[in-house]
């Protein structure tokens, strides 16, 4: 037989044990022809055969079928290749006749018979197709991003046709793999073929109704593997050994599905470094502490790979070999552009406004979602293959919506428990996802969700009921942990079991917690000392306000700005006494979406400051950068009152920052919190504010101002708030979660027994 092969995503691609089952298995058969077929060019496939751990080619098709030579010498293979370059114009020519085109720059890589560039799909102008028909030349454009220049009817799948012809091997005896558009000449020439996982969903989509073409769901050496058991090559029974190896589950018992490595990582001179993480972030350690012991357990979470990089993408790596021994990081591969549109794009663009009812400012793109697809199957796929028999995953928040859907198709043996992070809306608000029943049957394959308060879960619910036939089957009470009818987010009870199709789902209300120690730390170091007194120094004879949040419309800083302007205007008294500290973290360059907003946001500043400022007060002491979270710590200690009015949020964990803070140092400052973030349903004692109210956010800000000058009552507030966060940290937060998932029955109803009769014995005496 033949097995002829891309490389990229393909034959260099997939897990390292699969590969060396693939490349063993060629290895003890002779008989395999082995053509390596790809689009590089054969300076860079040169280095592939000096590596001792990759099987040596018996041929080799390159520049995307322009080049084609046997394996060991590099000898062109005649006729094919002259009869190629008889009908290419040269590479000058084309580059000439391409010219100057907005879009597109030349692949600055060794390339014969072809010119490669990168572009965009847009660059793809009916202009450039004219220029390349008029050389006599075919156009191939492939992974969104991929332009070559062909001699005319020259491709993957031409040349290897002739190879194959040349060789006089039955058409039936040849076997095709490949991951991107690049490959799909292969695919359309009448071979049996294989699109590997992780493929390209053009390539998908192209092959779809082919007979001989199989989808597999491992990728790169995996999917060979599966398609030479799945088509019968090497006889019956000879590369069944291997894939049922590969069928075998990972051996992690709990497996942690987040956007985030549990480290950070930054290229630096040539070299990417790896630290710990400095956010002050608390789940993550949290979330960690579940591996210590030694308990074996995967981290799964996505990292850049550049594939034109040419270095190894890492699929596993160490988190911390003495802290958590059993802990692995399990890498999920997405391109720069992936990234882009998954996270900062389409899940900012789409999902994040529609979760904070502002539907009106999202955009939804089809061609987005399919790429949020595809990178949430990526998820499934290494979850599948790190989790043990029966094994716990907890995946976390609204950007792996898809996860369940494709991991228990994959592993119906598994727990899943997911934990929405995000606000969840009501169903009027969340009916305008396009894909709102995709969501929603994906999360119905939970064991069990969480959300931060009951509210959420009750939206949840109520969204849910308009999908599926979802039945309440227990309830509970709200109070005493939560308030009911004292906040906009608050409800007197909510669902805990509900029953979709036979199968029992747990929900659960679990506001995340403060890792409390950590700022216990920081206020017992003596910096943080000299930093308090500078700043009381600082603002002596004042008293400050202080907002601490990130760039974004759903936190109404504009608004709470505006509120501070009015209550300057119509209280006069405070002008030289009261100054605002707001602390607003900027998004990151790539989110476009956040411009305006900033721009109208430094207006207002500008305004307020132009009109009250004077010799030795400005009112509106505005940082648009993030501050060193020790540093933010201090202007918690300080500071009279905080200020948090965000017009929608899941939770707000900078509140219990603040709050832990006071709390530590016996403060007396006042939280004015809005009713409409999470935390408000939990800290009981706060002074709610509306934020869509300007009368009312001005007006609570002065009670908040008049609260914090008195020693009584503030002081009695805080400590309540402050048992609160203590005792409800993220640990507890954690562990609480955990053994909610553990609790739920997962047995399918038809084979749960029936309860006994009213008033009939059970047992025997």
């Amino acid at each position: 037989m033949i097995l002829a092969t891309d490389l990229d995503g393909t034959f260099l691609a997939g897990d390292p044990e699969n590969r060396s089952r693939l490349y063993q298995l060629i290895a003890n058969h002779p008989e395999i022809t082995l053509v390596f077929v790809t689009g590089r060019g054969l300076e860079v496939v040169m280095p592939l055969l000096d590596d001792p751990t990759i099987p040596q080619p018996d041929f080799i098709i390159c520049d995307v079928g322009a080049t084609v030579v046997e394996g060991t010498h590099l000898q062109p293979i005649e006729p094919i290749q002259s009869a190629i370059e008889g009908i290419w114009p040269g590479q000058h020519v084309v580059a000439n006749h391409i010219g100057e085109i907005p879009g597109i720059r030349r692949q600055k890589v060794p390339q014969q018979r072809r010119c490669s560039y990168f572009c965009d799909a847009d660059a793809v102008t009916s202009e450039l197709v004219a220029r390349v028909e008029a050389l006599g030349c075919d156009l191939l454009f492939s992974a969104d991003k991929y332009l070559d220049v062909l001699p005319r009817g020259v491709n993957k799948g031409s040349t290897l046709v002739q190879l194959v012809d040349l060789l006089e091997v039955p058409h039936d005896e040849v076997l095709v793999a490949g991951d991107t558009l690049n490959d799909l000449g292969m695919f359309e020439v009448g071979f049996f073929g294989v699109a590997v996982g992780e493929s390209e969903q053009g390539l998908f989509r192209a092959t779809r109704d082919r007979s001989k073409i199989l989808h597999a769901k491992h990728t790169g050496c995996g999917g060979i593997l599966e398609a030479l058991s799945h088509f019968g090559f090497l006889g019956e029974g000879a590369v069944d050994a291997e894939v049922a190896e590969m069928a075998k589950p990972g051996r992690s018992e709990l497996v942690m599905v987040y956007h985030r490595l549990p480290y950070e990582e930054s290229w630096e001179n040539g070299e990417l470094v790896r630290r710990r993480p400095t956010s002050p972030n608390g789940i993550m350690p949290t979330l960690m502490s579940f591996f210590k012991g030694g308990q074996r357990g995967a981290w799964v979470a996505w990292s850049i790979h550049d594939p034109e990089g040419g270095r190894p993408f890492e699929t596993h790596t160490v988190v911390d070999r003495k802290a958590y021994p059993g802990l692995v990081a399990a890498r999920v591969a997405l391109t720069k552009n992936d990234v882009d549109v998954f996270y900062k794009r389409f899940s900012k663009e789409a999902f994040w406004p529609t979760l904070h009812t502002f539907w009106e400012r999202a955009h939804f793109r089809e061609e987005d979602w399919e790429i949020f697809l595809k990178v949430n199957r990526l998820f499934a796929e290494r979850t599948a293959a790190e989790a043990a028999e029966g094994a716990l995953v907890w995946l976390h928040d609204y950007n792996l919506w898809m996860v369940p859907a494709f991991l228990r198709e994959l592993r119906p043996d598994l727990r899943i428990a997911f934990f929405h992070h995000t606000y969840f809306p009501s169903a009027d608000v969340f009916n305008v996802l396009p894909w709102r029943r995709e969501i929603i049957g994906s999360l119905m394959q939970c064991d069990y969700i969480g959300f931060h308060i009951p509210r959420q879960v009750e939206n949840f619910i109520d969204a849910a009921q308009g999908v599926l036939p979802v039945k309440v089957v227990e309830r509970k009470a709200s109070a005493p942990r939560f308030r009911t009818y004292g906040c906009a987010v608050g409800v007197d009870s909510y669902a805990t079991t509900i029953e979709v199709h036979n199968r029992c789902i747990g929900l659960g209300a679990h506001p995340v917690g403060l890792d409390v120690g950590r700022i216990e730390k920081i206020l017992a170091d003596p910096a943080t000392d000299k930093r308090l007194a500078t700043l009381r120094q600082e603002l002596a004879g004042q008293r400050m306000v202080l907002s601490v949040e990130r760039l974004d419309y759903t936190k109404g800083t504009l608004q709470k700005i505006e509120a501070f302007e009015r209550l300057l205007d119509n209280h006069p008294e405070f002008h030289g006494k009261v100054t605002l500290v707001t602390v607003c973290v900027p998004a990151a360059r790539e989110m476009t979406i956040y411009r305006e907003l900033q721009s109208q946001i430094e207006q207002a500043v500008g305004r307020v400051n132009g009109r009250f400022s004077k010799v030795g007060w400005t009112p509106l002491q505005f940082f648009f950068r993030p501050l060193p979270f020790d540093e933010v710590v201090s202007y918690y200690a300080v500071a009279d009152v905080m200020w948090i009015t965000p017009l929608r949020d899941g939770l707000n964990l900078v509140a219990k920052e603040y709050v832990a803070t006071q709390g530590l140092t016996d403060g007396t400052g006042v939280l004015v919190l809005s009713e409409f973030a999470g935390a408000a349903a939990e800290l009981h004692g706060t002074l709610l504010t509306n934020p869509h109210d300007p009368v009312d956010l001005e007006e609570k800000i002065y009670i908040g101002l008049a609260m914090s000058a008195s020693t009584g009552d503030p002081r009695a507030r805080m400590r309540e708030q402050f048992g609160i966060v203590n005792h409800n940290n993220v640990q507890h937060w954690g562990e609480e979660f955990i053994a909610a998932v553990k609790a739920v029955d997962t047995t399918p109803l038809e084979m749960r027994e029936a309860p006994a009769p009213e008033g009939a014995l059970t047992g025997v005496d």
